[in-house]
C-alpha cells in the first residue's frame, strides 16, 4: 500500500503534506529531523492519511492536498 498523509507539528500546530510507501518509517524520519523541510518543526503526529494501491495515486492526492481546491476540501470536511 501507498499513503498520502498529513502530519501536524506539535511545536507550531502547522501541517505538512506528503506521500510514502511506509507511513511509520516516514513519521520516524520526520520526527528525528531527517527531513530538511520539517526539521525545525518537530515532533510530529499523524493527523490524517489515506491508502492507495499505487505510488502515483498517493502522489496525486498529496498534490491535491497542496492545491487551493484541496485546501478547501480539507477545511470543509474538518480534516484541518
Amino acid at each position: 500500500m501507498f499513503y498520502s498523509y498529513i502530519l501536524k507539528s506539535e511545536k507550531d500546530g502547522k501541517y505538512y503534506y506528503g506521500s510514502t510507501e511506509n507511513l511509520e518509517i516516514r513519521l520516524i524520519k520526520h520526527s528525528k529531523g531527517d527531513v530538511k523541510s520539517t526539521k525545525a518543526r518537530r515532533p510530529f503526529i499523524i493527523h490524517f492519511f489515506e491508502e492507495f494501491n499505487s505510488r502515483s495515486e498517493a502522489f496525486r492526492r498529496e498534490q491535491y492536498y497542496k492545491s487551493v481546491n484541496g485546501y478547501i476540501y480539507l477545511k470543509q470536511n474538518n480534516i484541518i
